[in-house]
């Protein structure tokens, strides 16, 4: 199914489709994309961090942390034998990353004790409504990065003035002290970051119109796992009221 055109909507309709997303982006994690030991929660805080989707590790007594599934866990791919498939890859670099290391960082732990691994946000018109909501935003993606915690960002909303070259031109202007233009035909967002040093970036600029595609998240600086972004998307659609499906649709 094609991106639909949001800014068809009131506020209250995305954001029950959103929530939607959430539920059955969760759903599809734990019901077999992520490997054993690992799970995912919707609509958690974690220290000063309120993502839409947190992917934990489960905690093993008497295991050392860094003992995570390598590639051979099922589900796992290794970014060496399959890499990433986006129209971009970027690596900021070394020195940028350094200094994102030395920034005073925020304490980010979970409730249950088990261990944060990564994140997915998903944005909403509020995130871009006024500068205050997008530096929130913004302090939010880089605190997670900051932490070495893996970061996958899904904007459908198309740049404003406030961010005119769209959510990953701030990051990446950010992080590797870089300008970023999507092609003028592109401009929605779907950015993973991986989290080693330096930080890799893979965009995949994308329209209304389009099909969206899987993206990976990782798991460890090596391995990733693909996130189905299209048929979690098919299953919110379902529950959108039909009079504002022909709406969105342009079909009303």
């Amino acid at each position: 199914m094609p991106i639909h055109d949001w800014t068809r909507a009131i506020a209250g309709i995305y954001h029950d489709f959103h929530n939607a997303w959430i539920t059955e982006l969760r759903n599809a994690l734990n019901g077999g994309v992520l490997p054993k030991g690992y799970y995912a929660l919707g609509e958690q805080r974690s220290g000063d961090i309120a993502p839409d989707v947190l992917t934990l590790q489960e905690e093993r007594f008497g295991e050392p942390w860094n003992s995570s599934p390598g590639a051979d866990q099922p589900g796992m791919i290794a970014v060496a034998e399959r890499p990433p498939k986006v129209q971009v890859t970027a690596e900021a670099e070394a020195e940028a990353a350094f200094y994102l290391a030395k920034r005073r960082s925020l304490a980010i732990h979970h409730a249950s004790d088990d261990r944060l691994i990564a994140l997915i946000e998903i944005l909403s018109p509020g995130n871009k409504h006024s500068r205050r909501t997008l530096d929130d935003l913004l302090d939010k993606l880089i605190a997670v990065l900051r932490e070495g915690l893996h970061l996958l960002v899904v904007d459908l909303f198309p740049p404003g003035r406030r961010d005119p070259d769209g959510i990953h031109g701030l990051i990446w202007e950010y992080l590797a002290d870089e300008s970023w233009q999507p092609p003028p035909d592109l401009t929605l967002t779907l950015a993973a970051y991986c989290s080693k040093t330096p930080i890799v970036a893979y965009v995949e600029p994308t329209s209304v119109g389009r099909v969206l595609p899987d993206m990976p998240l990782f798991l460890t600086t090596e391995c990733y796992v693909n996130i189905p972004l299209e048929d979690t998307y098919m299953a919110a659609w379902r529950g959108v009221p039909d009079r504002w499906q022909r709406v969105i649709e342009g079909t009303a």
